[in-house]
């Protein structure tokens, strides 16, 4: 029974400490986030260089979640809600990664952007888009840690909101394009930003989604709505 017992605790701290390296790098994505619009806004390049090497912890720790799951898997065998709860971790670090590669795609492209004329238009809608991917990201790592379902769903509706500031900034990229072709390298690079910013909307809608599988045991019910219509939009 004592060993038991033992080996009951050690198996509590594994999962435990792999849940800690999680909500670690999804804080580092969290400043990520931050330093990236600061440093587009501000045209900060040094700020952009940290970002970019802030990418390397983020997939140092996405390999250390992977090793330490795949350890608990081979040598504690889990069942049930801990092996799903081994499992959400997993995905949800590998959704973490994928934000923090676009983080460093915006600050490559910030890098460039700092030695162009700047489109003071597009500033606006960007850091809406990133202030609310930013919020949707604490809210799902919040949801994670509390097991709350209810806040994860409330998440992953979210990100209807992003789609829709989305188009609104493609519309006004297009728009300076049409009006001065001087303005299209630098609002490629802009456009590309945004949708950097609206795909990491995505994966944390998709952590959100692994919030719900893991309290509930079920994958989301319905399709979550989309609003990226820019492929259709030819207007203008």
């Amino acid at each position: 029974m004592m060993q038991e017992r033992h080996i009951a605790a050690a198996f509590d701290r594994d999962l435990e400490q792999l849940q800690i390296l999680l909500m670690k790098m999804g804080g580092l994505v969290e400043s990520s986030i931050r330093d990236a619009t600061d440093a587009l806004m501000n045209s900060d390049e040094e700020l952009a260089k940290k970002v970019r090497e802030a990418d390397e912890a983020i997939d140092q720790l996405e390999e250390e979640i992977n090793q330490q799951a795949g350890r608990i898997i081979a040598l504690r065998s889990p069942v049930a809600s801990d092996l799903r709860t081994v499992l959400t971790v997993m995905k949800i670090s590998s959704n973490l990664e994928r934000c923090g590669d676009y983080m460093k795609n915006l600050a490559k492209r910030t890098t460039a952007l700092a030695h162009m004329p700047p489109v003071h238009e597009a500033g606006p809608g960007l850091r809406r888009m990133a202030r609310e991917v930013g919020i949707m990201l604490k809210g799902a790592l919040d949801a994670f840690i509390q097991r709350d379902a209810k806040l994860a769903e409330e998440i992953r509706l979210r990100d209807d909101d992003v789609d829709q500031m989305y188009n609104s900034v493609f519309r006004e990229l297009l728009t300076h394009m049409m009006e001065d072709p001087r303005n299209i390298t630098a609002c490629m690079h802009l456009h590309f930003i945004a949708k950097n910013m609206e795909r990491t909307g995505d994966h944390v809608t998709s952590v959100a989604e692994q919030v719900i599988y893991l309290v509930t045991g079920e994958r989301s019910g319905d399709v979550r709505p989309k609003s990226d219509r820019t492929a259709f939009d030819v207007s203008g």
